[in-house]
């Protein structure tokens, strides 16, 4: 017999266990009736004299991996998970959480409420709030130290750690990992328990060192930028070892309810629902993408020795294909020595690293590539390059294999005419180093069938990206982006400021690096072959900055020669050069300009209009598909920080009537062939 207290819950009978399922796909967030449901169900199990313990289940792939995160810039609505977690608590019957798929945040709190913990093989638990600007609000500051202790905690919630099965076992978070039919493990685990509570919270705090504690702090402040929710949760943790429970659940609830609905936690939602709906394609609803087992990467790089990787550790079989022996075995290298070194660190066990190596085989006979269901050039910048493998390539990979082009700003439509089938061919940008940054723009040519677009995003997300699609455009979303960005700093620098005084001000900001020192460490003569291959179709009105192509003709390319925008040390550290004021001074005279004093403030704001003007001109292209994408790639490939959202978010906060303004001024500062972009479709919340 089953009760449904509502749409979400159902309660079933196994015997004198009650098994309580949650049923809401697809992850089965933990909504207000999710909440409702639950605390009917459990308010059932209390008075239901034939039920001596209960199970708790989610239905599908998962158990609850996570809250519902478009409740939280609302007022949340009752009842409340700790309201639920009470009563579980409350409840005189056990509760086993039996987990399977993924355990996250509320989920994980409501399983640390109940009285035991099963596991299914591969499950994933973790309290990931501070990801979003949040703490745990309902109970897991305070519990989770008590079964791993304070510094165990901190390091856990201050960094979204996520623990699989095994691991979540040795730490005492699950009790059980079960082999075989969970539900079934679970119903036996609670019919064990009948008559006796394991409540989490009457658990003491385990003793530890004031030292080992002030030193998980000190490394997560420093992880964690210092940032408001890491701070408050570290707070939070401590307080579980110096106040009663109740005391300290209450504040950590008060500081949960004051982070959400503040701006960080807000942008940080923003970008949230930003990646998710990155992955929303109407047109391509249906569409099945190409069988792919086997990828064939030619070029053996930094850029396809990290391809390569990121494809052996998605399961793929891999050919490494280059046509100079030396570049390959250095390749092979390189590939070798970073298995070796996550074996060395205890990432990886030799086991696996053996089984990349036994699908990975390296070739110089292009032949080979008959084999390929997929193919990637990872070879130089340089569209007749890129063409001449092309050509080469159409004669020998076999009928309906994808090709793809790792370019990061050439014409892709271009590349594929050297092809007799350009309705295979996409673009795959990959960020350097491909098999850590997890950004991904696959690119749409002209004519690129739709089973061939769908096939570029299913690979991407099997490598485990983030994969944009994009329009085929100079730059496409993220380099037309940063181009502009770099571009407006370059005339802040023209005008009056200095390299180090612009990055300075943009770090503060939040980015990870300024521009001209990720000028220095990409090397500049890349940005300067780019502007080269612009020549022929640049506006020969349009302002234009010679100051990097000056640094170039010195010789002064960067890291890699020891002297770019900066000077560096032998252990590269960047110090600030004269000879670098002393060119620029010289670039500025050359066109009549008196310098001027800019303040940090016109740097940030200026740097800032630029790129949301660039993104409205991208967005009336149709260049970028979602006007958020543009949020989602400064943040996961140019170091935007996560928590001021992206710049999309930034432009909403300011209102179209102010934007237009803006976007008039920088044009009119930027000089001729600056163009103001419409905000409009910026400013357009998706329907």
């Amino acid at each position: 017999m089953a009760i449904n207290p509502t749409a979400q819950v159902r309660l079933e009978r196994d015997g004198d266990v009650a098994v309580i399922w949650i049923d809401n796909p697809p992850i089965n967030a933990g909504s207000a009736a999710v909440r409702t449901g639950l605390l009917h169900a459990i308010n059932e199990v209390a008075h239901d004299e034939r039920i001596v313990a209960a199970v708790l289940i989610g239905a599908g792939t998962t158990f609850i991996a996570g809250s519902d995160i478009r409740e939280f810039g609302q007022p949340l609505a009752e009842p409340q998970l700790p309201t639920v977690i009470a009563a579980l608590e409350a409840c005189p019957k056990p509760f086993v959480a039996a987990l399977h798929g993924a355990a996250l945040g509320g989920g994980f709190e409501l399983a640390l409420g109940c009285d035991a913990r099963i596991a299914a093989t591969g499950t994933v638990v973790g309290l990931p709030e501070v990801t979003l600007g949040i703490i745990p609000g309902a109970g897991g500051t305070q519990r989770l130290p008590r079964l791993v202790g304070v510094p165990r905690a901190i390091a856990m919630v201050c960094s979204g750690e996520r623990l699989k099965s095994a691991a979540a076992l040795a730490a005492s978070l699950v009790d059980l990992v079960a082999t075989g039919d969970l539900r079934s493990a679970a119903v036996v685990h609670a019919r064990s328990l009948a008559g006796r509570k394991q409540r989490v919270r009457e658990l003491s705090v385990p003793a530890t060192e004031p030292q080992a504690v002030a030193d998980a702090a000190t490394a997560a402040l420093k992880a964690g930028k210092n940032r408001p929710a890491v701070v408050a949760a570290i707070e939070s943790i401590k307080a579980s070892a110096l106040l009663d429970f109740d005391t300290a659940l209450a504040d950590e609830r008060a500081v949960f309810q004051q982070l959400r609905s503040s701006r960080e936690a807000t942008a940080l939602r923003h970008q949230f629902f930003a990646e998710r709906d990155s992955a929303k394609h109407p047109q391509l609803a249906g569409v099945a993408p190409r069988a792919m087992q086997t990828i064939a990467v030619i070029g053996a790089g930094t850029m396809g020795s990290g391809i390569v990787i990121a494809a052996l550790d998605a399961g793929y079989d891999v050919l490494l294909l280059e046509q100079d022996g030396e570049a390959l075995d250095r390749g092979g290298a390189r590939i070798h020595d970073h298995y070796a070194g996550r074996v060395r660190a205890g990432k990886m066990a030799p086991e696996a690293v053996q089984s990349r190596q036994d699908r990975m085989r390296t070739s110089l006979q292009w032949d080979d590539l008959a084999e390929a269901d997929l193919v990637i050039e990872a070879v130089f910048e340089d569209i007749e390059v890129k063409r001449q493998v092309f050509a080469r390539i159409d004669g020998l990979a076999r009928p309906g294999a994808v090709l793809a082009s790792n370019t990061s700003y050439l014409d892709l439509d271009a590349i594929a005419a050297a092809t007799s089938r350009p309705q295979d061919v996409i673009g795959l940008h990959f960020f350097s180093p491909a098999h850590v940054m997890r950004l991904i723009e696959v690119v749409r040519g002209q004519p690129t069938e739709s089973d061939v677009l769908a096939t570029g995003l299913a690979v991407a997300k099997k490598l485990g990206k983030l994969p944009l699609l994009t329009g085929n455009a100079f730059g496409f979303v993220g380099n037309r982006l940063y181009a502009a960005y770099r571009r407006q700093c370059e005339f802040l620098v023209e005008e009056g400021a200095w390299p180090e005084q612009v990055d300075a001000a943009l770090q503060r900001f939040g980015f990870a690096m300024g521009p001209f020192a990720v000028a220095d460490l990409s090397g500049l003569d890349i940005a300067w072959r780019m502007r080269q291959a612009q020549v022929g179709t640049r506006d020969p009105a349009a302002r234009y900055v010679h100051i990097a192509d000056r640094l170039c003709e010195a010789g002064r390319l960067g890291r890699k020669t020891g002297a770019g925008y900066y000077r560096y040390t032998e252990s590269g550290q960047p110090m600030v050069d004269e000879t670098v004021h002393v060119l620029i001074e010289r670039a500025r005279a050359d066109k009549g300009i008196a310098p001027r004093a800019i303040p940090d403030e016109e740097i940030v704001r200026r740097a800032l209009l630029a790129l949301a003007n660039e993104a409205a001109l991208l967005l009336a292209e149709g260049v970028a598909a979602h006007a958020t994408d543009v949020d989602v790639a400064l943040v996961n490939g140019y170091g935007f920080p996560r928590w001021e959202g992206g710049v999309v978010f930034w432009a909403r906060e300011r209102g179209e009537a102010a934007l237009r303004a803006d976007f008039a001024w920088l044009a009119e500062i930027s000089g001729p062939g600056s163009k103001a972009g419409d905000p409009g479709a910026l400013l357009a919340l998706p329907s």
